[in-house]
């Protein structure tokens, strides 16, 4: 047999085993692959993209009742607030503040009020270190005690950031701390964990028998 003729049988062959499995592929001769169940959507609570609470800030810039931002609305300038203690050394509120919750750190270490409010000014914070902020302005106040979490804020690892990363490509924006955290009562409450990824093969034998617990 010459070359021309044996590679005209190969050819012919080929197309043959092409033809017949293209009919067992069409009959599903060997069965076909189980359909993957349909995908449940996630809940709106894990694709929500607004901040848990809204800062004061936020509520200026969009027009909102900011009204409850302004201390001397109630507190006189020319007297200076005298806080009030209880036997466990708790600050005791005044009626007009018992909407608050004050859980800032732990062993009430950090709930005296004047640790971060200015006490001869009420319009102002202030840091550790002395420096004094408008109420707006709260996040180097935190940085001022949460230096690692305040650099990763300012690196875009920790907190709500989106725009992007690539100043000379648009606008970055990055959420306050104030935007998530109740600033007097910042630890979050445990959260349900969002459901884990689907994956887009088919499933096993095996997998489709853990599914249905067996």
């Amino acid at each position: 047999m010459n070359a021309t003729r044996r590679s005209s049988v190969v050819l012919a062959s080929l197309c043959v085993v092409f033809l017949l499995l293209s009919v067992a592929f069409y009959f599903e001769l060997w069965g076909r692959t189980p359909n993957r169940p349909p995908i449940p959507p996630a809940g709106p609570e894990f694709t929500n993209t607004s901040t848990a609470r809204m800062s004061g800030a936020e509520l200026v810039r969009t027009g909102g009742d900011a009204s409850g931002l302004d201390c001397y609305a109630c507190h006189d300038h020319k007297k200076q607030v005298v806080l009030k203690f209880d036997a466990q050394k708790r600050v005791i509120l005044a009626e007009e503040h018992n909407d608050l919750v004050m859980a800032h750190g732990t062993h009430n270490r950090n709930n005296n009020c004047f640790n971060c409010h200015e006490e001869a000014n009420l319009e102002l914070l202030q840091t550790r270190d002395g420096r004094q902020l408008k109420l707006l302005e709260s996040t180097p106040l935190c940085g001022s005690c949460h230096g690692p979490t305040y650099r990763d804020w300012e690196a875009g690892v920790h907190g709500r950031t989106s725009g992007f990363w690539n100043p000379k490509s648009g606008v970055l924006t990055r959420q306050t701390c104030v935007s998530c955290h109740d600033p007097h009562s910042p630890k979050f409450p445990p959260q349900k964990p969002a459901p884990g990824p689907n994956s887009l093969r088919a499933p096993r034998h095996s997998d489709a028998a853990k599914d249905k617990g067996h």
